[in-house]
């Protein structure tokens, strides 16, 4: 996109959001651009849904607009950016009127239904807040995992000898800091000073730490991970937060930040790192004996409930999970097989577009919807097509087991491979991946599982995924195309049956 259209985008939206008066915060992941809504009422929904840029609308704790994969991070700061021009050039506010009743009580239900129960969960709410401290780093990742995957190639064919050692350092370098990192996010997200929960995470890679005795053993740099790191910042928060209470003020400058990472610090190096470092290792061994053993099953199970578990907000608590095997391993073995599930969706959506040849408007949806979905984009077909048809999100989810089963088996006949980095799936997947039994076995399997996920999804949907009730109230467009209509009324011979509605 030309900065021009990321503009207009953002210009597009703006108005239908409630203008910039309406907007409390935006921000944006990698495929959604999440405003913070003052009055939910203002939004127009259906509007927003017909701008050629946006492919579906998500409403959670933020309203959530789905822009797909780098338009978002082009769109978002020129809707920042429009939005400070806009208050810039407003006039003084005047004084304000009585809020009525009626005013109260439309903002009251506006809020009630964004903060549906089921989102607000304090288990939920802490997913997200896991969510939202390893969500920006995930360019990072992609980054240096297609990096890394290059090193490979590079090293694998032995060209540019020179290049590789200087591939690999910046492949490596973020991920030999990433504890840092994670402890500066999980400060932010809990409330702390982001630099004392980074300086507390960084204990955990400093090579230092190599003499230090803990539990009857050394410690190794880097034991625990990002793991260890979460914890250990979460701990300097808390720690923070009571010496600000009980520091005297005039003292708090120095004080305060001391004893966050002298008492973290300890507590860190003296239990964290080797429960952490146990916890991390036990992931590793279960996710390698899961598949290993009965890969087709656990194949068959994770890749039939991630749309599920996508619906209800739990797959986040598998990012840190991921992290931690990249960190393990290089790789994390359990994102192909989930990628499955997106593949169950793609050819759920074709299926229905061939089952209701008449319903123009869902067949321009899956059409726009298409493109992005086989590049792992899930929400606008899921949001769009299968999940308020209902049973074709099911059938869909069928597609999902049955490519993940594909892909574990191959994992339990020995042929692990994995993703290098988290985020993409779908075809932007082909280049994170990486595993022991070479590039060309490693394609093909994840080709061949995105193969079965598309065929058995289409199949199951087509054959199972309407009644012959659906079939009779969907077979039919609620909103005629244009054209064709004009089409139709100039090779009509006579106006009275144009009118008619079609019977065969």
């Amino acid at each position: 996109m030309s900065t021009d259209k990321n503009r207009a985008t953002a210009a597009a939206i703006l108005p239908l959001v409630g203008g910039p008066g309406n907007i409390l915060s935006i921000a944006h992941c990698m495929t959604r651009l999440r405003i913070g809504l003052r009055d939910r009422t203002l939004v127009q929904d259906e509007a927003l849904k017909a701008l050629p840029a946006v492919l579906g609308v998500v409403e959670d704790d933020t309203y959530q607009i789905v822009l797909g994969p780098g338009t978002v991070a082009r769109v978002t700061p020129e809707l920042e950016a429009l939005v400070a021009e806009e208050r810039a050039k407003a006039p003084a506010p005047e004084a304000p009127h009585p809020v009525t009743a009626d005013e109260l009580a439309a903002q009251g239900a506006a809020l009630k239904q964004a903060q549906k129960a089921k989102n607000s969960t304090p288990f939920k709410l802490f997913l997200r807040r896991v969510a939202n401290i390893f969500v920006p780093l995930i360019p990072a990742l992609i980054g240096c995992g297609i990096i890394a995957g290059l090193n490979g190639l590079l090293t694998n064919f032995g060209w540019l000898p020179a290049l590789v050692p200087a591939l690999a350092a910046m492949a490596s370098g973020f991920m030999s800091l990433i504890a840092v990192f994670v402890g500066y996010n999980t400060a932010k997200e809990f409330g702390g000073t982001p630099v004392l929960g980074g300086a507390v995470a960084a204990i955990i890679v400093f090579p230092g730490v190599a003499k230090i005795d803990a539990f009857g053993q050394h410690l190794s740099p880097g034991q625990g991970g990002v793991l260890g790191a979460l914890a250990a910042a979460l701990l300097a928060v808390y720690v923070e937060k009571w010496c600000r209470r009980w520091v005297p003020e005039a003292l708090d400058v120095l004080v305060t930040p001391t004893l966050t990472v002298l008492l973290s610090g300890l507590v860190t190096l003296f239990g964290l790192m080797f429960l952490a470092g146990e916890a991390s290792h036990a992931i590793g061994t279960f996710a390698t004996w899961l598949l290993a053993t009965g890969g087709a099953f656990a194949g068959l199970v994770l890749g039939g409930l991630f749309l599920p578990l996508v619906m209800l907000g739990l797959h986040q608590a598998l990012i840190p999970i991921h992290t931690t095997l990249i960190e393990q391993t290089g790789y994390t073995v359990l994102l192909p097989i989930l990628a499955m599930a997106g593949a169950g969706q793609v050819g759920a959506a074709i299926a229905v577009y061939y089952r209701l040849p008449r319903n123009g408007s869902l067949r321009r949806t899956i059409k726009s919807a298409l493109p992005a979905g086989f590049l792992g984009v899930g929400e606008p077909l899921i949001y769009g097509v299968s999940l308020p048809l209902g049973r074709p999100f099911v059938t869909a989810c069928v597609g999902g087991a049955a490519g993940g089963a594909f892909i574990g088996l191959f994992n339990q006949l020995g042929v692990a491979f994995g993703s290098t980095a988290i985020g993409p799936s779908g075809w932007a997947l082909f280049p994170l991946l990486n595993g022991k039994a070479g590039l060309g076995a490693t394609i093909a399997i994840y080709a061949g599982g995105l193969a079965v996920g598309y065929a058995v999804g289409f199949l199951a949907t087509y054959f199972f995924g309407f009644t012959k009730q659906m079939l009779l109230d969907l077979n039919t467009d609620p909103e005629p195309d244009p054209a064709a209509a004009t089409a139709t009324d100039t090779t009509s011979p006579a106006p009275d049956t144009a009118k008619e509605p079609a019977l065969s």
